[in-house]
C-alpha cells in the first residue's frame, strides 16, 4: 500500500470514527424507554367523575383548602373572564383524557429536546423539558399548562411541574393554588403505561396527593378535539352585572350535605383532609357509619329479565 493510499485510509477511517461519535449521543436521545402514542385510560381509581359537588374524600385539603373548596360555585365558570380557563396538569390523572405522547427533537442535532403531551379540549399540552434548562423565577408567569423538565431514572422518566396556574384537582371541587408542585413518574410495561402523579401544595394540601393511573396503548385515538375558546353570555346576571363574583360564604354550600344523605358517609369523611386518607380512619368511622339500605332484588334489570 503506498502512502497516498494509506493517507486515504486513515483520514477515511477518522471521518468514520468522527460520525460515530456525532451520532452516538443520538442513539438512546429519544429515550431509555419510548413512551410515544396514545394511550387510552384503562381505568379509574379515583372519583373524579362523582356527581356530588361536596366530595372531597381522600384529598389530603388543610383548612384553607377545605375553605376553598366549600366557596366555590360552579356558576363562576359562566363569568366571561374564566370561560376559557383550563385544568391544571394534574387533571391528566383525574379527567377522562386519554394521554397522546410524541417527542420534539432539537433541529439541528436531532436529539431529544422535549417529550409533549398533547392537550385536550380544555386541559392545555405539557411539554416535558429533557435538555437540563433550569426552572424559571417563581416570579415568571404562569401559564395553564405550567413548566416541566424531566429526567430519566433507570427506566422511569420523572417530570417536575411548577407554575401553572391555579385549578382543579378533582373536577370542580378542590384546589390547588400557583404555587403547587406536580411530580410525575412514568413507567412503561408493554402495551401498558403507569403514571404516578405526586401534587404538593403549601396552600391548600396538608400532605402531597398522590394518584396513580393507568392507560393502555391505542391504535383507536379517535383524534384530540383540542379547539380555540370564545366566550359567550351564559348567564345574563353575570354580564349585566360584571362585578359578580359567584360564591358561597361560610357554611352555606347548599349541596354541603347530599353525600352524607345518599351514602351514610359522614360528613367529616367528606370533606376530606389527611387523616382521611389511611386505613385507619376506617375504626373512628365504625360507630357512625350506617350501611345504606340493601338494593332491592331485580332493581337495574333490563326488559325481560
Amino acid at each position: 500500500m503506498g502512502p497516498d493510499t494509506l493517507l486515504v485510509a486513515m483520514v477515511a477511517m477518522r471521518i468514520t470514527a468522527l460520525i460515530a461519535l456525532v451520532l452516538l449521543p443520538a442513539v438512546p436521545a429519544f429515550a431509555q424507554v419510548d413512551l410515544t402514542g396514545t394511550w387510552a385510560r384503562s381505568g379509574q381509581s379515583d372519583n373524579g367523575a362523582a356527581r356530588e359537588p361536596v366530595d372531597l374524600l381522600g384529598i389530603p385539603l388543610n383548612a384553607d383548602g377545605r375553605a376553598k373548596a366549600l366557596s366555590y360555585d360552579i356558576a363562576a365558570l359562566s363569568a366571561t373572564e374564566r370561560q376559557c380557563q383550563m385544568y391544571t396538569p394534574f387533571y391528566a390523572l383525574v379527567g377522562p383524557f386519554p394521554l397522546q405522547i410524541s417527542i420534539v427533537q432539537e433541529p439541528v442535532t436531532q436529539k431529544l429536546l422535549a417529550w409533549k403531551i398533547a392537550g385536550w379540549g380544555d386541559r392545555d399540552e405539557t411539554m416535558i423539558f429533557m435538555d437540563g434548562r433550569p426552572h424559571p423565577s417563581k416570579y415568571a408567569p404562569h401559564p395553564h399548562g405550567g413548566f416541566t423538565t424531566g429526567a430519566w431514572e433507570g427506566d422511569t422518566l420523572t417530570a417536575v411541574t411548577t407554575h401553572f396556574k391555579l385549578g382543579d384537582i378533582k373536577r370542580h371541587r378542590g384546589f390547588s393554588s400557583d404555587r403547587a408542585t406536580l411530580t410525575y413518574r412514568f413507567n412503561r410495561h408493554g402495551d401498558l403505561l403507569t403514571v404516578t402523579g405526586i401534587l404538593e401544595d403549601p396552600v391548600y394540601l396538608a400532605e402531597p396527593y398522590v394518584l396513580t393511573e393507568v392507560f393502555r396503548l391505542t391504535t383507536n385515538p379517535n383524534g384530540f378535539p383540542l379547539t380555540a375558546c370564545e366566550p359567550i353570555e351564559e348567564l345574563p346576571r353575570l354580564h349585566e352585572d360584571p362585578t359578580l363574583a359567584p360564591h358561597y360564604l361560610p357554611g352555606k354550600h347548599p349541596a354541603l350535605n347530599e353525600v352524607t344523605e345518599r351514602y351514610n358517609i359522614p360528613l367529616e369523611a367528606v370533606l376530606g383532609g389527611p387523616e382521611t386518607m389511611y386505613p385507619e380512619y376506617r375504626k373512628t368511622l365504625k360507630d357512625k357509619y350506617v350501611l345504606p339500605p340493601p338494593v332491592p332484588a331485580g332493581a337495574g334489570a333490563g326488559p325481560g329479565n
